[in-house]
């Protein structure tokens, strides 16, 4: 299996504007500016998709860990927040990523919920390929 992305840009970097799509069409010319990635303006960033991306991967991966001991969550909702900002040697840099996970899983002790899920945490696959800290809340519902 291959993921394709693609993305189109002209003009400078700070007056530019681009777009991000997908080849399953997902994304479609989806555009993106200096200002949505660095000032907050409407439009798409690569971080916000890489966010999208690592709660997915980390979804199915703590469905994954639960299976192993034979468990089944009736739900998972998570949240990534990537943080973004400038490095210490003064480029922009992705500097964090942090997990905020809730699950129902029945019959799961809070001790096998925390396991799986710091499980997931350090081995979903993007979570492996991640050179930052990766932190989580996760809180296991009743």
């Amino acid at each position: 299996m291959q993921a394709t992305g693609f993305s189109s840009w002209t003009g400078s970097w700070k007056s530019g504007t681009g777009t991000l799509s997908t080849d399953t069409g997902l994304f479609k010319a989806t555009p993106y500016s200096y200002a949505s990635r660095f000032e907050g303006a409407p439009g798409a960033s690569p971080e916000e998709l890489l966010s999208v991306a690592h709660a997915g991967c980390f979804n199915q991966a703590l469905a994954n860990n639960f299976g192993m001991i034979d468990l089944e969550a009736e739900s998972i909702e998570t949240s990534v927040d990537i943080d973004f900002g400038t490095g210490d040697d003064g480029h922009p840099a992705i500097k964090r990523s942090h997990i905020t996970v809730s699950a129902r899983v029945p019959g799961a002790s809070d001790e096998q919920f925390q396991h799986c899920a710091d499980r997931a945490r350090t081995n979903c696959t993007i979570a492996k390929i991640m050179n930052i800290e990766i932190t989580m809340v996760a809180k296991l519902l009743p």
